[in-house]
């Protein structure tokens, strides 16, 4: 089977599959289940452009013949010279679509749809690096906004003057991790600090972990046996008490050591609530690391494997350059990007991994084919 009749046939099983959910939508059975209703709206919504895209394709075959066969069957110059600039049109609008729906048709990353906790540290560089990770939180923060994501900040640690040595950002809607899971990893500053004296570039570093938001059924914590749960007393800036309850909370998981502190002015109730969702999220990430470690003898993303110590991006304000590392993107306005303004960066990615992916599945159908054809 040829890969045009490899990509047909599965295009037709999309649009069997979405005619089947469009039925299934209209039954009263299921208009009377909102979380059912949720979840096909959502899979038909997620059909709905490919199933188009896929009868654009057939219209333009239908008429690729029609003008092949008239460029056949014509004996006027004129008139064949028109259909060969037709077909020349379609043909161009057939491949464009043929790749897009290749991309379309890639195996999703069943996390995409997902919440995300975003936490920042400051790295190496003291508090240049503290007023730096202050930054990027807002960078996240202003670029969620821009894309109505919902944000909840979780946690912060404070220097006193400006800066931050923690932040934990929980962002929330439909596709937050599909736009913000290549931010994991080291991001540098390259730049001249406002208490140098001597117009020095100081170099400094933050850390960014994306994790993708598990819930209670996916992660199941046993309170009793699996973590310890310790209060204190919340502080601010400098150690500064900021209200008169005990009511910071660290939870501590037995098994991993893993340790998530969260700081509410007011409840108790809260910070535990958080810093349990915070903990799954990392067990979660756990797991997830477990499978990426199996899979990569077989496949690594080019744009990274997501590496906590990987030096992504370099934001450079003396040349106001922000350069990706990982797929050499360059964009010159380090203010709008730490405005919020990253799709540039982030659509590269995307399409980045699609092409990376793209080769491997096209490389794995080959030795598949060269697999089956030797055993014939």
């Amino acid at each position: 089977m040829s890969e045009i009749d490899t990509l047909d046939a599965k295009l037709a099983g999309v649009a069997r599959q979405y005619d089947e959910v469009s039925e299934q939508l209209a039954s009263p059975e299921v208009h009377a289940d909102p979380a059912q209703l949720r979840t096909l709206g959502r899979e038909l919504a997620r059909l709905e452009p490919v199933v188009a895209a896929y009868r654009e394709l057939g219209d333009v075959r239908e008429q690729l013949a029609g003008a092949r066969q008239m460029r056949d069957a014509e004996h006027d110059e004129a008139m064949k010279d028109l259909a060969r600039d037709e077909i020349a049109e379609l043909e161009a609008r057939e491949t464009r679509l043929v790749e897009d729906l290749k991309v379309a048709l890639l195996p999703r990353d069943p996390n995409d749809d997902r919440n995300i906790i975003v936490e920042i540290r400051a790295g190496a560089g003291g508090e240049e690096a503290a007023l730096f990770a202050a930054e990027l939180l807002r960078m996240y923060t202003r670029y969620a906004q821009e894309h109505r994501f919902h944000t909840d900040l979780m946690s912060l640690n404070e220097t006193g003057i400006g800066g931050i040595k923690e932040a934990i950002l929980e962002v929330a809607g439909d596709g937050a991790y599909s736009r913000l899971k290549f931010e994991g990893g080291v991001h540098r500053v390259q730049r001249v600090p406002s208490t140098e004296s001597s117009g020095r570039i100081h170099t400094s570093t933050a850390t960014v972990i994306v994790l993708p938001e598990a819930d209670a059924v996916e992660v199941d914590i046993d309170e009793e046996k699996d973590i310890r749960i310790d209060v204190k007393r919340s502080s601010g800036p400098g150690g500064q008490s900021v209200n008169t309850t005990d009511s910071a909370v660290r939870v501590t998981h037995l098994e991993t050591g893993l340790v998530v502190e969260i700081q509410d002015e007011k409840s108790q109730h809260k910070n535990k609530a958080k810093a349990l969702a915070v903990l799954r999220s990392r067990l979660y990430d756990l797991e997830l690391a477990k499978q990426r470690e199996a899979q990569s003898a077989e496949r690594r993303l080019m744009v990274g494997g997501g590496e906590r110590s990987e030096k992504i991006r370099t934001y450079n304000f003396p040349d106001n350059r922000v350069t990706d590392h990982r797929i050499g993107v360059t964009i010159h306005n380090v203010p709008g990007v730490l405005e919020g303004q990253l799709d540039p960066l982030i659509d590269a990615l995307v399409m980045a991994d699609q092409a990376d992916r793209l080769r491997n599945l096209t490389e794995a159908d080959d030795g598949r084919e060269a697999g089956a054809l030797a055993r014939a």
